[in-house]
């Protein structure tokens, strides 16, 4: 009879001994425990299958809760313009982001993948975000604190959307206007870039004050890692051409294109992009010295780096002929998540077999995934993998699209008023018989936008997302007895036989974005030259430029009786509208040298042959008109 209990307490203990083993206590998922005994613990507990995994990225197209869960891989993105459908509504994004996280928490380990995107003035892939100026008219601003602003607004509307991760800021300095991505730099001025980095703990949260220098820092749910970009001397290229080489000696490289990573890391920035280009003929994404030498143990930076999109690959020329040797020399310099996007499997093979080779040390391996694992646990991702709707109302939100036009109004930077000071022509009349707007960009919000715009090179008109173009704006503002003509193209004839009181001309460069935006020649996009001279050879005018940079106007000045830098504005073309009218002055100054001619460059503050149209930091003020 007493055998019975006996049998029953055995299997009692067997069946609790179980249930203690599944509900086995994992320190790496306890958030009470220090930041570096969970990362220890959970990568004693992986495989090399699970680490390689780790440092890979793939491109939305390609990627699966499936495809995540296989591979063990670590981390998406969705490449300019890659989107889960067209017009795609927050609760969109947020279901495609929780599906692919999905698949990487059904893994062994469970760990969270981290899904990246660029939001490089505001959320700017996705339709009916609020689109910020680009970073050339932020530099203008002079205004660290309302960059810091909109990397708090930028942070709110990238997770609205279940993104958790930004490929932002671009902390290039642009020291030729010739590269494609000079409105991505906020200056040519290392310390005006270092000002800039105030949008770090905008989009991360202000880093505590007790922090280990290096240690990256987010502060939960409505803020975002960020990603400082691109390292280093991208800005530098001869002639300005993207991806090229940077010829500069250690000094100047340090103390021109350096300064702003040293501000991001103490900002507690989690993570660095490599850039394409190369530095002395070695390309950055092969260069041990800067990355692992540099950046990780001088700066002791203890985020992660990341690769530019296939950046490996382009380490050789032609790209890909030698994915080994890329693997190889990009993994051993010291990146840590490789941007494949696309073959993740032939990275993952190849990556694989040179470690199970000795070719790369498990060490290297084990440092890569303790930095992505650092940033992974200190924004909380394992903690809260999954998004919901709670943010959905801040995509696009009355008060950022404000914070969007307080931005357009003081990077608006005033270069001629008038034929002297004492006859200016702006602030403009709003009560007037006649007015005509004219040019190419007036009516377009997509080329006021630029590129990293809905899609990748941008977009041409007005139903691609939500905002207020400069004709609307000028007709939001006028009195309401004030008839505005809107003419994109006028001959001379029309404009003398109209009598208009006056004319705004709105033109620039059509929108581009990296190598597509290389240009040698910076000339206004036709049939903008013969806009201006058909409009202000005729009636007096003032003329709108909407560029990433500057470009050749000293043939057309003495015929402009007032002339306006208003860069890339973005979506909020009423504040171009605010200040031309005088509901505001003009405040902004020049981030970059305004070159009389092409041949002049490079050419910047400071150089021994500067002789520009309009110098570095100019740019004329005006007065709040309470009379019009």
């Amino acid at each position: 009879m007493a055998k019975v209990p006996i049998l029953l307490v055995g299997f009692l203990l067997v069946h609790c001994l179980i249930s203690m083993a599944e509900a086995e206590y994992l320190k790496y998922k306890d958030p009470k425990q220090p930041l570096n005994d969970r990362i220890k613990d959970l990568i004693k507990r992986m495989t090399l299958e699970e680490k390689i995994g780790q440092m890979v990225q793939i491109d939305r197209t390609v990627a699966s809760a499936d495809v995540i869960n296989k591979y063990f891989i670590g981390s998406v993105l969705s490449g300019g313009g890659s989107v889960p459908k067209k017009q795609a509504s927050a609760e969109d994004w947020i279901n495609m982001v929780n599906g692919f996280q999905k698949g990487a928490l059904s893994t062994r380990l469970g760990i969270p993948m981290i899904y990246g995107i660029d939001a490089v003035h505001g959320h700017n892939n996705v339709y009916k975000a609020t689109i910020f100026p680009h970073n050339i008219g932020l530099g203008a601003t002079r205004d660290p604190e309302l960059v810091k602003k909109i990397g708090a607004a930028t942070a709110l509307e990238v997770r609205a959307t279940g993104i958790p991760y930004v490929f932002a800021p671009c902390i290039a300095v642009c020291r030729d206007p010739r590269w494609g991505r000079c409105y991505e730099s906020y200056s040519e001025d290392p310390k005006i870039v270092q000002a800039m980095t105030e949008i770090i703990p905008g989009l991360q949260g202000e880093i505590p004050a007790n922090s280990v220098k290096g240690v990256p820092f987010v502060s939960g749910k409505t803020k975002v890692a960020a990603c400082a970009k691109h390292f280093v001397g991208d800005g530098g290229t001869t002639n300005g051409i993207n991806e090229n080489n940077t010829v500069i000696d250690r000094h100047g490289l340090l103390s021109i294109h350096m300064p702003g990573y040293y501000n991001s890391i103490i900002k507690g920035v989690a993570t660095v992009m490599v850039s394409y280009s190369s530095w002395n003929g070695v390309k950055m994404h092969a260069n041990r010295d800067l990355i692992t030498g540099f950046l990780k143990n001088t700066l002791r930076f203890r985020g992660f780096v990341i690769s530019d999109w296939q950046g490996i690959d382009r380490i050789t020329s032609p790209e890909h002929a030698n994915y080994t040797y890329s693997i190889h020399t990009g993994i051993t310099a010291g990146i840590d998540m490789i941007m494949v996007p696309f073959n993740y499997t032939e990275f993952i093979d190849g990556l694989t077999l040179q470690v199970k080779s000795n070719s790369i040390p498990i060490s290297r391996i084990d440092d890569a995934v303790k930095r992505i694992l650092r940033v992974k646990f200190v924004m909380g991702l394992f903690e809260s993998p999954l998004a919901d709707y709670s943010l959905v109302n801040q995509l696009g939100s009355q008060e950022h699209r404000e914070l969007a036009r307080e931005a357009v109004r003081k990077s608006l930077v005033l270069l001629k008023n008038g034929e002297s000071a004492y006859k200016p022509l702006l602030p403009l009349p709003k009560k007037a018989s006649k007015i005509l707007v004219a040019g190419t960009h007036a009516d377009n919000l997509g080329y006021q936008c630029g590129g990293w715009t809905i899609e990748w090179q941008g977009v041409s008109g007005n139903n691609v997302t939500s905002g207020t173009t400069i004709l609307s704006a000028i007709e939001n503002t006028v009195h309401k007895d004030t008839k505005i003509v809107y003419k994109e193209n006028p001959d001379s004839d029309f404009v003398k036989s109209n009598d208009f009181s006056y004319a705004i001309v709105i033109v620039g460069e059509k929108p581009y974005a990296e190598t597509q935006g290389d240009s040698m020649n910076l000339t206004i996009s036709n049939p903008g030259p013969n806009i201006i001279s058909n409009v202000c050879g005729s009636v007096k005018c003032v003329v709108v430029l909407i560029s990433g940079r500057p470009v050749v106007i000293e043939p057309y000045v003495n015929n402009i009786e007032a002339l306006v830098a208003a860069w890339l504005p973005g979506t909020e073309g009423q504040g171009v509208a605010d200040v031309l009218f005088g509901d505001y002055g003009f405040t902004g100054k020049l981030s970059r040298t305004w070159f009389k001619n092409v041949d002049q460059l490079p050419m910047n503050v400071g150089d021994s042959h500067y002789d520009p149209l309009f110098p570095f930091g100019f740019g004329l003020t005006t007065k709040h008109n309470k009379g019009t």
